[in-house]
């Protein structure tokens, strides 16, 4: 037993860790960008523990319209901190070219996962819960309503079964397979 032993737990650590802030910055950022409610706890959390260093970096990068680019800034610096942090843990060596495609892949996968994860838990809400009001429900409402909308205009409400669940869920799983291996081929090529 020597150092390499203890390298697998620490990248679990230092992985866990970062991934939770990055989803905590990226779902502030959606939350603001889908308009939801200021007000509700869970989006008060969210800002808490993700407004200091947006604070910061504020004063630096503008947003753009409704578009909080502060905080794809800090998703995408701490993506990078945390992949190049691992790889060389690994011992793996990449440019910053590959880390930067690395990393825009893996926000990429992160983005879809919260619209998938967050279909799938407003349906299951709407079964054992349907039609009262709580935090969560509201944010994920928030969170899904335009892509489920958008999805509505394509199915149509079929004997009082919304099929835009599915739909949804299958054109991110398309969106997955279209999108991220391409950009695991630059992020190869580049490195």
């Amino acid at each position: 037993m020597g150092a390499n032993y203890l390298i697998d737990p620490l990248i679990l650590v230092i992985d866990t860790l970062a991934s939770l802030y990055v989803l905590a910055v990226l779902l502030r950022f959606m939350l603001q960008w889908t308009g939801a409610a200021f007000y509700n706890p869970i989006s008060q959390f969210l800002v808490t523990i993700t407004h200091p260093p947006l604070r910061i970096l504020r004063r630096f990068v503008p947003s753009i319209g409704k578009l909080d680019t502060s905080s794809l800034v800090l998703a995408l610096a701490l993506q990078m901190l945390t992949n190049f942090i691992i790889l060389m843990l690994k011992g793996v060596a990449l440019n910053i070219g590959a880390l930067i495609v690395l990393s825009i892949t893996d926000l990429v996968s992160l983005v879809i996962n919260i619209f998938i994860f967050a279909i799938f838990a407003r349906a299951i809400l709407s079964w054992i819960n349907p039609g009262t009001y709580d935090a969560a429900a509201s944010i994920l409402a928030t969170l899904t309503e335009p892509l489920l909308t958008m999805c509505r205009k394509f199915i149509p409400y079929l004997g009082g079964m919304d099929l835009s669940p599915l739909a949804a869920l299958l054109f991110l799983q398309l969106a997955k397979m279209v999108i991220l291996p391409p950009l695991h081929e630059i992020a190869t090529l580049l490195s």
